[in-house]
């Protein structure tokens, strides 16, 4: 478990090298999976109020979903959409590193505070964000910041227009109720 939280620890800091480490260590998908559990848990917790223990489940399983679709589109679009020269990459690589991303959610858990919940998230969205890039990034052996940043961004407008759809078809998510149970 140290190393988990080392890990996270240096996830958090944007430390380039862990995401080049989470790469290459195959045995690392489950840390990976942890974080993306933790991190949406923290969310759900620190938006209970407004969530209650139905929103904390809910949000947990899209994370999870997220993450496996989010990975799949990035490694489509940056290996074959947007490659560079030197793009050698395959989806357990992205799984990992960008599951690590999600470590910055974390501090979502401060969203139990009401006064601070909505910067906290803000926050940590933009922190995340920026870990994402970095983990796209080295999984995909890029040298240029900017692909990275345009893969996220291809890779976030298919996957709205995929939840629209998918949304579309089977109606909305139950809403996440005020206050109480």
């Amino acid at each position: 478990m140290d190393g988990l939280i080392q890990r996270m620890i240096r996830a958090a800091k944007l430390d380039v090298s862990l995401y080049e480490e989470v790469e290459a260590d195959r045995t690392a998908t489950g840390q990976a999976l942890t974080v993306v559990v933790l991190s949406s848990a923290a969310a759900g917790l620190g938006n209970m109020s407004q969530g209650g223990l139905q929103g904390l489940v809910l949000l947990t399983l899209i994370a999870l979903a997220g993450w496996i679709v989010w990975a799949s589109l990035t490694y489509l679009i940056g290996t074959k959409l947007l490659p560079e020269p030197q793009t050698r990459a395959d989806l357990g690589e992205l799984l990992r590193t960008i599951g690590f991303s999600s470590a910055p959610g974390l501090i979502r858990i401060l969203g139990v505070l009401p006064f601070l919940r909505n910067i906290v998230f803000l926050a940590a969205g933009l922190w995340m964000l920026w870990a994402m890039v970095i983990a796209v990034r080295q999984a995909l052996d890029y040298r240029s910041t900017w692909r990275a940043v345009g893969v996220c961004l291809i890779g976030w407008l298919v996957q709205t227009v995929l939840l629209a759809f998918f949304f579309s078809l089977v109606g909305h998510p139950p809403m996440m109720h005020q206050g109480g149970p």
